[in-house]
């Protein structure tokens, strides 16, 4: 199986340990990204995945590029051009204190990437499956068109899109996420969220509290699919019950079947929050791929992005065995 995704991938920089950002003399370094960390973790679950980006011709792009090769995604599409790396800082919490994000990425390599420069027909030749997010159109025009053509692209040749809402509210600032987002989400067999995502960018009206029983749940899952016109949708809930301390859960209905299938919830003591819902993607794409039941490829799902939290970094290096060990015991 070959899997595609498309995004900016981004130097992350964070304190050690727990402290503070810029008051240490030290950061740490990973690259990561919402679809970086997708490629990454499909890669580990066995699934052949091609990476689509832009890097500047640098130091830093090569590294960027051979970190994404030391995890076996493909990188053979990925573009040179442009004069610097996005960047966001990362300052994990601490009992009271919460984790902050700090973006430096205006003006990135990829935030001017050129929608010609993307030959979708090819990169998307024999590809199983396509994934993208809602990070990429809030980056400016030029991503926006890249994913529109991605799109119809992928829909020409019958390739199942998902799309991971990823609402990221320090990049829409002063704008209204949902005539851009609302329209791509339509064109997705797959739609991931959570109930902020939902409320921001498809305007659907949803809280913590539509999750309180399965027919909620269930009621809140079918209200998506009728408003957003796709076949599945997979919501996901993480309770923040401290800053070290995570519920995690989800539901998955698909519209066509009728089929409504919801978690465990899992507590989970958190080392690093980000890449948590990605890694939940990832898992839940190569499971249906590998023709799982609807409800295991949840329970895989769940389990996988409940494990993520518990590493430091972006990526998600589990293996299907790992996860497979952890959900019999």
């Amino acid at each position: 199986m070959r899997a595609v995704t498309l995004g900016e991938l981004l130097l992350r920089l964070s304190p050690p340990a727990d402290e503070r950002l810029f008051v240490s003399s030290r950061l740490v370094t990973f690259f990561g990204g919402a679809e970086a960390n997708v490629a990454v973790a499909l890669s580990h679950f066995g699934i052949r995945c091609d990476y689509v980006t832009r890097v500047p011709g640098n130091p830093i792009g090569d590294a960027a590029v051979a970190a994404l090769e030391r995890e076996g995604v493909g990188t053979e599409w990925i573009l040179r051009g442009g004069d610097r790396l996005g960047i966001y800082f990362v300052e994990p919490g601490a009992d009271l204190r919460l984790m902050r994000v700090v973006y430096d990425r205006a003006g990135s390599a990829f935030a001017r990437i050129e929608p010609t420069a993307v030959a979708w027909p090819r990169i998307l030749e024999g590809a199983d499956w396509f994934h993208a997010s809602g990070i990429t159109p809030a980056l400016g025009d030029g991503p926006t068109a890249v994913l529109t053509n991605a799109l119809a692209s992928a829909r020409a040749k019958d390739i199942p899109v998902s799309f991971d809402l990823n609402y990221r509210e320090a990049l829409w600032r002063d704008r209204d996420p949902r005539p851009v987002i609302q329209p791509l989400a339509r064109q997705a067999d797959l739609l991931i969220g959570n109930p902020a995502a939902l409320r921001a960018m498809l305007g659907i009206d949803a809280d913590d509290g539509s999750f309180a029983t399965p027919p909620r749940a269930r009621e809140l899952a079918e209200r998506v699919v009728r408003q957003s016109g796709v076949r599945r949708v997979a919501l996901t809930r993480r309770e923040v019950l401290g800053a070290r301390e995570h519920g995690w859960s989800a539901v998955l209905y698909d519209g066509e079947t009728g089929v409504f299938s919801q978690s465990r919830r899992h507590c989970v003591q958190v080392v690093d929050r980000v890449g948590g819902g990605d890694s939940f993607a990832a898992a839940l794409i190569a499971r249906l791929l590998d023709g799982d039941a609807p409800a295991e490829a949840l329970e895989f799902a769940v389990m996988a992005s409940a494990l993520k939290l518990t590493v430091p970094g972006d990526f998600s290096r589990a293996s299907v065995s790992e996860v497979v060990e952890l959900l019999g015991s």
